[in-house]
């Protein structure tokens, strides 16, 4: 099945950087120590646990927001990607960056960096959207991605 012409991750993006501008302090508090789980699940090289957290961590992220109809909206299009985006294969070195850049997402969270964790979500879920074509979850039509979901 395919799913969109690149909308939904397009999407993504954009509900994970307007949520992560209106984050709450207790939501931060929750994501670090989501974070920290999914980092030590690296560590130890458990990519089916550090798949987990990282869901955990981008959820968290709309959650925190506190805003019901941002949350709605976000479960209904991941939804419809889950599968390609979580069960991509990773390089080490990819994995070692995605790791990066989910520290830089945490550091601007904590500072209130607004802009900067914008640009940094949309910058990751790029990447993402690049590994999921590259692993022949997807194909390219013109421009855009459409991800097939088997």
């Amino acid at each position: 099945m395919q799913i969109g012409n690149g909308k939904p991750p397009k999407v993504c993006q954009g509900l994970e950087a307007l949520a992560g501008e209106r984050i709450s302090d207790a939501g931060i508090g929750e994501i670090a120590a989501a974070h920290d789980d999914m980092v030590r699940h690296y560590r130890k090289g458990d990519l089916i646990q550090y798949y987990r957290g990282n869901r955990a961590i981008h959820e968290a992220i709309v959650v925190a927001a506190e805003n019901p109809a941002l949350t709605g909206l976000y479960a209904s299009v991941t939804a419809r990607i889950r599968r390609a985006r979580y069960v991509t294969p990773m390089t080490p070195q990819r994995w070692a960056f995605a790791v990066k850049e989910h520290e830089a997402i945490l550091n601007a969270l904590q500072r209130r960096d607004g802009a900067g964790l914008s640009h940094i979500l949309r910058a990751h879920l790029r990447h993402k959207r690049e590994e999921v074509l590259q692993a022949g979850f997807a194909e390219t039509e013109g421009s855009d991605l459409a991800l097939r979901i088997a």
